[in-house]
């Protein structure tokens, strides 16, 4: 998921500097939701993964 963000930061960036607005804020905005996705989706294994301590 962290590659998807990734990627679609890329995008966000090359479709600024070429001047397309609408689709550097669309894929900057998917770009953030999956980051946060992927931010709590580390935190819930982080604690899931201490259970046996």
């Amino acid at each position: 998921m962290l590659r998807w963000t990734v990627t679609f930061i890329i995008l966000a960036l090359i479709a600024g500097v070429l001047g397309f607005g609408g689709i550097a804020a669309g894929a900057a905005s998917i770009a953030k939701v999956l980051f946060f996705i992927f931010l709590v989706l580390l935190v819930i294994s982080l604690f899931t993964g201490r259970k046996n301590i």
